[in-house]
């Protein structure tokens, strides 16, 4: 589809954007191409999509169910209760929930792990984003669960053809104290024959920490290291529990992370995600929600906010993670980590589109449109969505928007009674 947006704010000065199939061919104060789409841009500043680096998308169904609560009572007693009962038919239309609220807040992007693979995959590629997709791996150290777990996978990975340009798939081991190494060797072999991201929580608590050291003598890093699994594929999320001998490891393999802060104080993991140590390090990460359960919305907006505000306050250094950092870390940054390639809106580029309404209270005087996005707006400023070439949200309206979150409450209501 070829998209002409006009009149639309872009680095400070008004330009007219010529989008074909995806790629910006032209950037000038007045063009004249001929477009099946014309988007009148006047009031609107044109940035590069947000990108989610890790959630649960179909946890949508579990918003407000289980919150104040000590975590271990919070997984055991609700939300593993609950996750016991969802039907592919669950997870689809809570992920295609969460797909229709990351629209809604600039978000054409994410990377999810959940239960139901093939149920994910549909939601994104009806609505038409982008989702890196893995299957919850978990064998719990048993070597038949081991072998299921794999050959799903391998079922997965063929699968998810069928998916694309939507869907790409990646691996998601759970975590070390739920995969056994012969599982991890067996995905750090497959992922680098066929070049597979590999999405995993790492070094999110204490207690997997002490879990690595009963059972492998060494740090969560230490251990993986020890079985080579870290590479430029290797995606771990939280790492609030790194030390400066885990940041060096992960730096040495080109290793990224994805800093989960709502989340991550939501839930009292007990260790703020270590800035300093990634900025010395200059180890790349952006920005996740995690799932509704445990952060409640999938707005990064907010997230680049707490992440920039736990930076500074942490620190004692209101300098640390500036607003122009912040945003691009959720954009070009997160780009980088998942190759999509130059994340920003220039002539030649094929990045995401959103349309920022500026004519908004928290965008006045609008001295600093990464400042007001980073500390003042949330996602309920974005008002026109373009993913992959395709206008997927304007004006606010999605399509089918409604019938989306009637049958997804619909299906939460009846989760919790089953």
């Amino acid at each position: 589809m070829k998209i002409l947006i006009k009149d639309v704010l872009l680095d400070g000065e008004k330009r007219d954007i010529f989008v074909d199939d995806g790629l910006i061919t032209e950037i000038s104060p007045c063009c004249s191409r001929q477009a099946e789409k014309v988007i009148d841009g006047r009031g609107k500043a044109a940035l590069p999509s947000l990108i989610n680096g890790h959630t649960h998308a179909a946890m949508t169904l579990f918003r407000g169910y289980a919150d104040d609560m000590p975590l271990k009572s919070w997984l055991e007693d609700k939300i593993w209760v609950l996750e016991s009962k969802l039907t592919e038919e669950d997870v689809y239309l809570g992920a295609k929930l969460a797909c229709l609220e990351m629209i809604k807040n600039g978000v054409t992007v994410f990377n999810d792990m959940y239960w139901h693979w093939e149920a994910t995959s549909r939601a994104v590629a009806e609505m038409k984003i982008r989702g890196f997709i893995s299957a919850v791996f978990i064998d719990m150290f048993d070597e038949n669960k081991g072998r299921e777990q794999i050959a799903r996978n391998l079922e997965l990975y063929e699968l998810s053809k069928k998916y694309e340009p939507y869907v790409t798939f990646t691996f998601g081991p759970h975590a070390l104290y739920t995969v056994s190494r012969e599982s991890l060797e067996w995905m750090r072999d497959f992922s680098k024959e066929k070049d597979i991201l590999i999405h995993m929580h790492l070094a999110e608590t204490i207690d997997e920490s002490h879990f690595a050291q009963e059972k492998y003598g060494m740090t969560p890093v230490e251990f993986l290291n020890s079985i080579g699994l870290f590479s430029e594929r290797y995606i771990g999320c939280h790492g609030c529990m790194l030390d400066d001998g885990d940041t060096n490891i992960l730096r040495e393999h080109n290793a990224r992370l994805v800093h989960v802060p709502v989340s991550n104080l939501k839930l009292s993991v007990g260790r703020v995600f270590p800035h300093f140590l990634m900025q010395e390090s200059g180890i790349p990460y952006c920005f996740g929600t995690d799932g509704c359960a445990s952060n409640n919305h999938l707005d990064v907006l907010e997230t680049m906010k707490f992440a920039s505000l736990l930076a500074k306050f942490f620190t004692h250094n209101p300098t640390m993670l500036p607003a122009r950092e912040t945003f691009d870390m959720a954009t070009r940054t997160a780009a980088g980590i998942f190759r999509l390639g130059a994340w920003s809106i220039a002539q030649g580029n094929s990045p995401d589109i959103i349309l920022v309404d500026l004519k908004r209270p928290e965008f006045v005087p609008n001295f600093d449109i990464y400042s007001d996005m980073v500390y003042a707006a949330n996602g309920s400023a974005v008002d026109t969505v373009i993913c992959m070439g395709e206008v997927v949200m304007e004006n606010r309206a999605v399509p089918g928007e409604d019938e989306i979150m009637a049958r997804a409450s619909e299906a939460a209501h009846s989760l919790v009674k089953r």
